[in-house]
């Protein structure tokens, strides 16, 4: 057997022997890529087992999630910190092998990948990030960014719509570090593809302005091997290589049908594939000539050692770019933030702007994307509308050879994503997981289902990605139901660890925008209004980065001063809250009024500072122009919210219809103490 089958072998091995111990996986895939990946890996790719983490390495992204088998196998056989007794325990509780690759969790995984079309889609956010960043800090005689982006894909990424948005986008940015392996094996769940999946690929792949390679046979390593080294020489497109394999290779009864795509071969059948591919060894048994042939560590540590002598002299040459390289790297904000935040926030609290909150983002980011040049900003096609561009960031632009053009020396950094909110989205998480940039984008809040899968991906991995949503309620008008968001905020709250802020008024906006930034760990979504909000004055700053914070406490009522209740408002509905205060005071009824920008923020608070806001024994009272559902959380007697759909008509015509006045904020607190 000669070395290339051995080391491939190796792969079909562990693939087979590791689902059938764990009864649960998908062993096709691996099987049937196992020569592509000894190509890849074993050839091409620049990687330092003994640092994952390693900047300039290449990245790999296993689309196909679902083939997890394979990525643990070279992970494994590479040297990474993957013993064998993780691989035994494949699919089982704690350990670092999960169904699906997870980020932060095996070391040399890069994205989290599963949902099929995002893991593509996160590798175009890598190739995007890497291009950037090698226009703004490689210089001449200087390269310290440079590395492909290499994604293994199969038919059901390719059938996933996300994949359509994010490899046109690829095409049109030209990104030619990023190369994508097509395992065209004819195979999914459902059997033979054919008859519902009739795309020419390769024809669809080329119209995107991509270099394509094939169809090669991808159990032929030597011409892998050629197909890779042709694509890694594409000067200004990204590359599509179409290999034609035999899912479950080696398996004399379950290649290329659908039982070897997601079901253990069975003992039986594991015991003739050994046979078949003349495997001698128990299971998870390798000889240590396999270890020794697949070894990558010696040579990563080279690699790694030979770009830190460049990086060395790119130091000494430019030690300021390589000061603000190391800081962006490692996705710490600039040492003055502080200072930049509060200078911000003091400033909308002192103006006290009546504006809609989308343009009071878009103050605050003229001021952040002046100060933090890794903010990489965009927009779906709404950038009118989500006001996400500033005077620091020029759109951006490549020119027909596919460099990045530059103004007075500067990259643009506002993309145009077009119409691709779910693409938009995935890209930002690839960004991110990258490094150098936080990636922020824009579109109208309904929309925010389009990309609800890759915001959930992003909070998933715990990535600071900022999603910039408007027109966040009935108050955007006479675009009707279609455009108007009623359930978004309560279901993007459902989401475990994504910040959800419906700022009031310039000082919240801010106040969000910062916590955004400082947040390392967690995605945000800043929901934000089309109509003029008025500025609502408040006591202090601080309390507002808590989530919920008094606004105002009770007017004095002739003796009493006591409160009565405490209306909980956000966003657009803080104005009627405050107004009701006022009529329930000439009632002489005594009411506090919370601002509550953010109930995700606010519920990570301690017991006691939530008890000073929303004191027990109180009647609670929120309003939100929104689903009620996920107010009753909070003990609440009442909640003035729409739990229908909304009209085509002017947004004060559809308040008034719908309830969201003062006078029916008073009318409901009165009804609420009067059951109290």
């Amino acid at each position: 057997m000669s070395n290339d089958s051995l080391m491939a072998n190796a792969i079909r091995a562990l693939a087979m022997d590791a689902v059938q111990q764990a009864n649960s996986g998908h062993p096709g895939a691996p099987m049937g890529m196992a020569d592509i990946a000894e190509a890849l890996w074993h050839r091409h790719l620049r990687h330092n087992p003994a640092n994952p983490k390693w900047f300039d390495r290449d990245r790999f992204v296993l689309s196909n999630g679902h083939a997890s088998m394979l990525l643990y196998a070279l992970l494994h056989l590479t040297g990474y910190d993957l013993p064998i007794g993780e691989l035994k325990g494949f699919r089982q509780l704690h350990s670092k092998t999960p169904g699906h690759p997870e980020v932060d969790v095996t070391p040399g995984v890069e994205t989290t990948t599963g949902p099929l079309g995002q893991g593509v889609t996160n590798a175009v956010g890598f190739a995007l990030a890497e291009k950037l960043l090698a226009a703004e800090f490689n210089r001449d005689g200087h390269s310290i960014v440079d590395h492909h982006t290499y994604v293994f894909l199969g038919d059901g990424c390719l059938m996933e719509g996300i994949s359509h948005e994010a490899c046109a986008l690829a095409g049109a940015w030209k990104l030619n570090k990023l190369v994508a392996v097509y395992d065209d094996n004819g195979i999914s769940i459902d059997g033979q593809v054919a008859p519902w999946f009739i795309d020419n690929t390769p024809e669809r792949f080329r119209a995107y302005g991509w270099n394509v390679i094939g169809p090669v046979d991808g159990h032929d390593i030597e011409a892998m091997d050629r197909a890779i080294a042709d694509a890694k020489n594409s000067a200004d497109k990204p590359t599509l290589i179409v290999a034609k394999t035999q899912i479950g290779k080696g398996s004399p009864n379950r290649a290329n049908t659908a039982k070897a795509h997601g079901e253990a071969l069975g003992a039986e059948e594991v015991a003739l594939t050994r046979t078949a591919i003349g495997w001698e060894h128990a299971p998870f048994e390798l000889p240590q000539a396999v270890y020794e042939e697949w070894d990558a560590r010696a040579k990563g540590d080279t690699l790694e050692s030979e770009w830190n002598g460049r990086f060395a002299a790119y130091r000494a040459a430019f030690p300021e770019l390589a000061a603000e390289f190391t800081r962006r790297m490692k996705g710490e904000l600039p040492a003055n933030f502080a200072d930049i935040a509060a200078d911000m926030t003091t400033a909308a609290h002192a103006k006290a702007e009546t504006v809609a909150s989308r343009k009071a983002s878009q103050l605050a980011l003229e001021a952040l994307t002046a100060a933090l040049p890794e903010m990489l900003g965009g927009s779906a096609d709404l950038t009118g509308s989500n006001l996400t561009n500033t005077k620091s960031t020029l759109p951006l632009r490549f020119d027909q050879s596919g460099d990045v053009v530059k103004t007075d020396g500067k990259i643009g950094r506002h993309i145009n994503y077009g119409v691709r909110e779910f693409g938009m989205a995935a890209i930002m998480n690839g960004v991110a997981l990258h490094g150098g940039f936080i990636p922020y984008g824009g579109t109208f809040l309904t929309f925010s289902d389009y990309s609800r899968n890759a915001i959930r991906m992003a909070a998933l991995m715990k990535r600071r990605v900022i999603h910039v949503f408007t027109h966040d309620s009935i108050g955007l008008g006479e675009d009707g139901p279609t455009h108007q968001s009623i359930e978004h905020a309560a279901s993007l709250r459902l989401i475990p660890n994504l910040d959800v802020w419906r700022p009031a008024d310039t000082a919240e906006t801010a106040i969000a925008w910062t916590v955004a930034l400082e947040n390392q760990d967690r995605p945000t979504a800043l929901l934000l209004s089309r109509q003029n909000l008025p500025y609502a004055p408040k006591a202090a700053l601080e309390p507002i980065t808590r989530g919920g914070y008094v606004l105002a406490e009770p007017r004095e009522v002739g003796a009493k001063k006591r409160t009565q209740a405490v209306i909980i408002a956000t966003g657009s509905e803080v104005q009627h809250a405050l107004k009701a205060q006022e009529l329930l005071a000439a009632d002489g009824i005594a009411v506090r009024v919370v601002s509550m920008p953010s109930t995700t923020t606010f519920d990570r608070q301690d017991r006691e500072y939530k008890e000073s806001v929303l004191p027990t024994g109180i009647p609670r009272i929120a309003v939100e122009a929104g689903v009620t559902d996920g107010w009753w959380k909070y003990g609440c007697a009442a909640v003035v919210g729409i739990d229908h759909y909304g009209e085509s008509a002017p947004g004060n015509v559809l308040f008034k219809l719908f309830g969201f006045t003062p006078e029916n904020v008073a009318d409901t607190v009165r009804a609420a103490l009067q059951r109290a």
